[in-house]
């Protein structure tokens, strides 16, 4: 029985199938952990109020195979306390996400694309890129993948029912791209959250590491993680179609990139949520830290892929490797509600190169304190999402940036110790 923490982690109990339907309990503490396991009072985590307990259940049309062996099942559960479900979750917050655009008449459809590093462990030199001389950018077979790795964690997730869309190399030797299969927003969210355990731990077996963490190398590209998004109707057609106009877009795709270019400075830390993050979010990358879009444009922070029809889509390019995946499917779809529900006029699209021109200067922050900042600000996103989900993580990164500076003494361009050693354990 597994659940995404306020970090993204798998938290969660082995139970006997017998007692499986009985859930069981946690405590709420777990809410006021930090990645070196201090306690922070963080709103909803109880630790000063005698650390009471929450309890983990789950529906049994989602249980699935898991990839350990044959004897284990696998179900992410929802959380709830004294009988009510516990706000400070992630996955209420999408399952909020979700009932707010079925208020409106839509059902969020869900992809998700990651890019992940593997590393190998090299005595004397400890955890180090893979080295796949033989690499290259749309590579497959054993000149990229010489140990089979990335088909052994193909094979695992289609056995625990978490379909691939598509698997290449990307940019950088010993970087891949691991495209899941579009579903329903919740679906997609929970297959994404048990892919990221499921790979790290066939990577292991293996004895290296598959990391998504955002920046690892400052040289090299980043991991992004790529929210795509479409919204079906009540007559079971995609929403954000109308064959009517020029570019084949409805006016609620429109209003759809409206709210997320509004929203996109409050929405840029709950997507890249760590110090590391913002070493990813900077000038000339693919990034996504602009708040425009553009058509079929990997230089936005949102792009419109070129597919119409049903594959009409919404991509949101701004978060990376370490978001919680729950949270972060659920303020994308958050922001572009609001941008239908406020009516907001939608910006006119992205046409220069985005590396030497572009068609507006508001960006996400350059720094983890600042984009907190931003989020604060945002009271109709945060209110959104969540204020209790979103009260929470804003005082479990307030002292996850406090532990930086203490660690650097001030704020630098280079990639720390501190953050290798704070994320790469866990993403």
């Amino acid at each position: 029985m597994l659940w995404p923490d306020h970090l993204g982690l798998a938290r969660g109990k082995y139970v006997p199938a017998a007692l499986a339907h009985e859930g069981t309990g946690h405590a709420a503490a777990v809410y006021s952990l930090a990645y070196d396991r201090s306690f922070i009072a963080a709103p909803g985590s109880g630790v000063l109020d005698g650390f009471p307990d929450m309890h983990a259940t789950f529906d049994e049309s989602d249980l699935r195979p898991g990839w350990e062996d044959d004897r284990t099942q696998v179900a992410v559960c929802d959380l709830s306390q004294g009988g009510e479900p516990f706000r400070y979750s992630a996955r209420y917050a999408l399952r909020k996400a979700i009932a707010d655009w079925e208020a409106l008449g839509y059902r969020p459809m869900v992809g998700i694309e990651f890019e992940a590093y593997v590393l190998e462990f090299t005595d004397g030199d400890g955890w180090q890129r893979w080295h796949t001389p033989e690499s290259f950018v749309y590579g497959t077979g054993r000149s990229v993948d010489p140990i089979g790795l990335i088909d052994e964690i193909v094979d695992l997730a289609d056995g625990s029912e978490i379909m691939l869309e598509s698997v290449n190399a990307e940019f950088d030797s010993g970087q891949f791209e691991l495209t899941l299969r579009y579903a329903d927003a919740l679906r997609a969210a929970d297959d994404a959250f048990l892919f990221k355990v499921l790979a790290r731990e066939c990577a292991m077996r293996h004895r290296r590491r598959l990391t998504f963490l955002g920046k690892p190398y400052a040289e090299l590209e980043g991991n992004g993680v790529h929210v795509n998004f479409s919204l079906v109707d009540a007559n079971g057609e995609n929403a954000l179609v109308d064959t009517g106009t020029e570019d084949g877009l409805s006016e609620l795709a429109k209003s759809c990139l409206a709210g997320l270019c509004a929203h996109h400075q409050g929405l840029t830390p709950l997507c890249a949520p760590t110090v590391n993050a913002y070493r990813r979010l900077k000038p000339f990358t693919f990034s996504g830290r602009r708040a425009n879009w553009g058509y079929d444009h990997r230089v936005v922070g949102t792009r419109v892929p070129p597919e119409r029809g049903e594959r009409t889509r919404i991509e949101s390019r701004l978060a990376d490797g370490t978001c919680n995946v729950h949270t972060a499917i659920a303020a994308v779809l958050q922001a572009a509600r609001l941008g239908v529900v406020d009516e907001l006029d939608c910006p006119e699209p992205e046409t220069n190169d985005g590396m030497e021109a572009w068609n507006t200067e508001v960006t996400s922050a350059l720094n983890l304190a600042d984009a907190l900042g931003h989020l604060r600000a945002d009271a109709a996103l945060a209110e959104a999402v969540s204020s209790d989900l979103v009260d929470n993580f804003l005082a479990i990164k307030d002292a996850e940036w406090e532990r930086y500076m203490a660690a650097v003494g001030e704020p630098s361009e280079s990639i720390s110790e501190w953050e290798i050693s704070e994320y790469l354990p866990y993403h």
